[in-house]
């Protein structure tokens, strides 16, 4: 066996697939673009739906990518067993309507079995294929497969539902007897079978047809191929390991963890090695998630990164581990990934803060939830109980910060159940966040023929001319290729067109159609690609137009104009946030209209009014500083050593377009641009605030637009002057500020009074003590004006000790208030919250609380005194 590290076993998959005339597509971020479907990347087909469904036509139909995945169905299993893994790399070769069975068939034997590659053993490799799939059998066998190490498995066929479907043929390496876990006649002891002798390393998929509405199955017009070996896999088969954990692109981490904890030694304890390996699992997908823009948060995504995080914790403790440990990981996830993901480390400060504060906030409430959860099961079995209250996991959820999933599985390890229904219960609107988030996944669609078979040309040329004249090319009638059309709406495509397609964050180009007497035929309302690449207009045809025709294309110039202002803009806005906050700050996407432009970027935390007011002011001092804004197409090398900077989403050609301010800042972007700055004219944010986890946005205009913004705000603040009656403008803030002292006064002022007024009533109610059941109670309503004054009557209550339970109403704007207290010595046999939730029913509402003092809310304050009087009557029950 060849001795090989995982970055080459990477770079040799894809130079043998380039070798055979792929494109080595680059590894997309685990944020899935466009795709709701998705929580995550988990697939290297997963990037290449658009191609396979027929949206885009790839500029090569043959692709390779090794593609970074995360997977989250199966956490819990995570370091139990030897290849579960969030987050891993899966190898892939794809077809696109190109070469099929034969040649995806021959090129993986070549691959695994050819000295100049993977040079594996051919007796040690077995496949499987789906019965009726003679083809493949055939094909193997022609490649130089032995037939008794070919075998026909039932389930050989990839089917997600409606959608492209097909056989596919998985590929074992035999590891050896010494990793033979079954007798031999075990009916699992084949390649195929559940076993950890025949270990499946790759898995090809021949696409070839569609899963029909009806359950029938069609021939695809184009036949695809779709392949997936797991890096993590074929590393641990390179390198002798006996789990995937033993190999390079884990074992540092886990040394590195051994550092940290109180002397613990992988391989020397079996509970010990799975905390080792679920802190470095976690650890390589929690820094890649971070990296690639997610952020730890309650829902979707964000809520996964969160519970691996505090499943590592976790796991750190059981190993010694005291305090914030994961972001020592982050440098050396970034050194073994660093050969094919650089800015991982180039990243790795970044990330590392984000995970170290995530980690001090779960640490503030760690020793409390633990001690909890290992209370709650020590009486359990005391009791002979198998199962947590639901109640109990809510209360390690809502107060400890403990995922449910995270009980279950620490509670499981003591042979104890959750109960998941209780649970749900407490939380009232719960749902399952990390799976729900995903939203219904959806299948590829079918190809679409229609325009993907449409290769006639269409030129761009809106850089230089907004208006042009050209033949209309190609017409769309009702989703069918057409040669005219009378009214409606249509699309076409123009030999020429000045029309920008809505590309990068910028909207496309509207305007009109004309004929050749200056007569407006047809309003071009929207313009898109086509999968070829063609712009493809929509129209609102008000006149007869046919294929073939000359028509003179206008674009609206001054909507274009606006567009063109609010994207420099845009480009001056990134850079500016990047000298504010840092380089880690990327842009999360953006929309470059004719009245706005909005852009979403990175940033962890708030942002401060005083680094937002610092980023507008460097924006138009550009703007005045009058900078020449350049554009050159070259290629993507020639690009990045002028130090551009490629924008979120973009997917660039060969060649690229560059677009300069200045020595400001350089980016790629094949949108419209001002020639210089000062046509920008000047730039007002006029909103920011957070839309995600670790993503803000910034809503800003510019030109006429933030002239109209300023003199409408100005207006404002002369009437509020005016108002105030202050001689300058400038003075209106001062004069707020006094008035605002002056309200603060007036407020404490009236608090004091309300307290005064508040306690002389409840003298006369603390002088009102019952008997109920074997307690003294004071209980009854007072009038305040707040919550805040019936907890300093049950202050003090318990300063002057008047009774051993205490019970007071109030109804304060229009709402319902309630409190208990129950003194020190009571606190046994009485509990606050539990008395507080039999009463609370009776004002429609519901609360909480310590067993010294609870309170609660509600909407009905008539019920008030069935409140007292059901406060009795509860404690007259009481043993």
């Amino acid at each position: 066996m060849k001795e090989l590290s995982s970055s080459q076993i990477r770079q040799m998959y894809l130079d043998f697939f380039k070798s055979k005339g792929h494109a080595i597509e680059p590894s997309s971020s685990l944020v899935p673009k466009d795709d709701p479907s998705l929580l995550w990347i988990n697939s290297g087909v997963a990037t290449m739906k658009k191609y396979f469904s027929g949206q885009v036509v790839p500029e090569n139909p043959r692709m390779t990518s090794s593609q970074k995945s995360i997977r989250t169905n199966d956490i819990e299993n995570v370091g139990k067993t030897a290849r579960h893994h969030t987050l891993f790399e899966m190898l892939g070769n794809f077809s696109v309507g190109d070469y099929f069975k034969k040649e995806a068939i021959t090129w993986a034997w070549e691959l695994l079995t050819s000295p100049d590659w993977f040079a594996w053993d051919p007796d040690k490799l077995y496949m499987t294929v789906y019965p009726k799939d003679t083809d493949a059998k055939a094909d193997w066998e022609a490649a130089g497969v032995a037939p008794d190490h070919i075998i026909a498995v039932e389930d050989n066929f990839w089917d997600i539902g409606e959608g492209p479907s097909g056989p596919d043929s998985e590929i074992f390496y035999d590891r050896g007897q010494a990793f033979n876990n079954l007798a031999d006649d075990d009916p699992e002891n084949y390649p195929g079978g559940e076993n950890e002798r025949y270990l499946e390393v790759w898995n090809i998929v021949f696409s070839q047809f569609n899963h029909e509405p009806d359950g029938t199955y069609k021939p695809l017009p184009r036949k695809n191929i779709d392949t997936g070996m797991g890096l993590e896999r074929a590393v641990s088969i390179f390198q002798n390991a006996k789990t995937n954990f033993e190999t390079d692109l884990f074992l540092p981490i886990i040394e590195k963890t051994a550092e940290l904890s109180d002397g613990k030694i992988y391989g020397d304890n079996k509970e010990d090695d799975v905390a080792f390996k679920v802190i470095a699992d976690h650890a390589r997908a929690i820094t890649f998630a971070i990296g690639d823009g997610a952020m730890p948060s309650n829902e979707g995504r964000g809520y996964v990164i969160r519970r691996l995080i505090r499943r590592a914790i976790v796991n750190g403790q059981k190993l010694g581990i005291q305090g914030a440990f994961l972001d020592q990981l982050v440098p050396v996830v970034g050194k073994i990934m660093q050969s094919y993901y650089p800015d991982v480390l180039k990243q790795a400060d970044y990330i590392a803060k984000i995970i170290r504060s995530e980690e001090d906030r779960f640490g503030e409430t760690l020793d409390g939830g633990l001690n909890l959860l290992n209370s709650v099961i020590a009486d359990l079995k005391k009791q002979g109980g198998t199962q947590i209250d639901g109640a109990d996991a809510f209360k390690l959820y809502d107060t400890y910060g403990f995922p449910v999933e995270l009980t279950e599985e620490y509670a499981d390890d003591q042979g104890i159940t959750v109960d998941q229904d209780g649970f749900k219960a407490e939380m009232q609107k719960q749902k399952d966040r990390a799976r729900n988030a995903r939203g219904k996944q959806t299948a590829m669609g079918l190809q679409h023929d229609l325009l993907i078979n449409v290769k006639t040309p269409s030129e761009y040329v809106g850089y230089t001319q907004l208006t042009t004249e050209s033949a209309m090319t190609e017409l769309v009638v009702d989703d069918k290729l057409a040669d005219d059309v009378t009214s409606g709406v249509a699309q076409a495509m123009f030999a020429q067109t000045p029309f920008y397609a809505e590309m990068g964050g910028q909207v496309a180009d509207k305007g009109n159609i004309l004929d050749e007497a200056g007569n407006v035929v047809a309003h071009v309302t929207d313009v898109q690609h086509a999968p070829n690449g063609q712009n493809l207009h929509t129209l609102d045809v008000v006149v007869p137009m046919k294929k073939g025709t000359t028509y003179k294309l206008v674009v609206d110039q001054k909507f274009h104009s606006k567009v063109e202002k609010n994207h420099t803009a845009t480009h001056l806005l990134d850079k500016a946030l990047r000298e504010v906050f840092g380089e880690h700050t990327q842009q999360a996407g953006s929309l470059v209209e004719g009245d706005y432009l909005r852009f979403d970027f990175t940033h962890f935390g708030q942002v401060d009014p005083a680094d937002l007011a610092k980023a507008e002011a460097i924006v138009n001092e550009k703007i005045f500083a009058e900078l020449p804004v350049t554009t050159v197409e070259t290629d993507i090398e020639s690009a990045k050593k002028m130090g551009a900077i490629a924008l979120f989403s973009e997917k660039y050609g060969k060649v690229v377009r560059v677009v300069s301010a200045g020595d400001f800042v350089t980016e790629f972007c094949g949108g419209n641009h001002v020639k210089n700055t000062n046509e920008i004219g000047l730039f007002k944010i006029v909103s920011e605030a957070g839309v995600g986890a670790g993503v803000r946005r910034i809503e800003a205009v510019t030109s006429a637009a933030a002239y109209t913004y300023l003199h409408d705000h100005d207006n404002i603040l002369q009437a509020i002057g005016h108002d105030l009656k202050v001689n300058q403008v400038t003075d209106t803030e001062a004069r707020v500020q006094a008035l605002q002292a002056q309200v603060k006064a007036l407020q404490q002022k009236q608090a004091e009074l309300e307290g005064k007024l508040a306690s002389q009533e409840a003298d006369s109610v603390f002088d009102q003590v019952t008997t109920a059941g074997n307690y003294r109670l004071i209980s009854g309503t007072v009038q305040v004006s707040k919550m805040d004054q019936l907890r300093a009557l049950a202050d003090k209550w318990r300063e002057q000790a008047l009774s051993d339970v205490l019970v007071l109403g109030a109804e304060v704007n229009g709402k319902a208030n309630l409190i208990v207290a129950v003194s020190a010595d009571k606190q046994k046999q009485v509990k606050a919250g539990d008395l507080i939730k039999a009463i609370s029913p009776k004002i429609d509402g519901g609360g909480g609380g310590r067993p010294n003092l609870a309170q609660a809310g509600g909407k009905n304050p008539a019920g008030l005194p069935d409140a007292m009087t059901a406060a009795t009557e509860w404690l007259e029950a009481q043993d």
